[in-house]
């Protein structure tokens, strides 16, 4: 009997480390990290676009980076509304609004 525990307790074991040494370097939710990126990025440089740029937007990021020279900074209020709203999202609607529907703006 304990022989048949030990190859129990083995088997498991040996099924434990074979499904961690598979999974231990493999990302389950990028959307999050990009989230809150672009998020923290909007806040505090908002004002040049980065978040636009975080998120594959490139025109709009440029948009962004002329509309803040053009008004000497006021536009930069832009960024900042964006980053709050992009952290104050949940994940699926985030992902679903600025990378499935590319919803470049608010």
């Amino acid at each position: 009997m304990s022989e048949e525990n030990n190859n129990t307790f083995e088997s498991e074991t040996k099924k434990t480390a074979n499904e961690f040494k598979e999974s231990w370097n493999q990302t389950t939710n990028n959307r999050d990290n990009k989230k809150i990126l672009a998020g923290v990025l909007g806040i505090f440089f908002g004002h040049i676009g980065i978040h636009k740029f975080i998120l594959g937007y490139n025109k709009e990021g440029f948009i962004q980076i002329l509309l803040t020279i053009i008004t000497c900074g006021i536009a930069g209020i832009v960024g900042f509304i964006e980053g709050i709203i992009y952290l104050t999202k949940s994940d699926e609607d985030f992902y679903n609004t600025y990378q499935i529907e590319k919803r470049s703006w608010f």
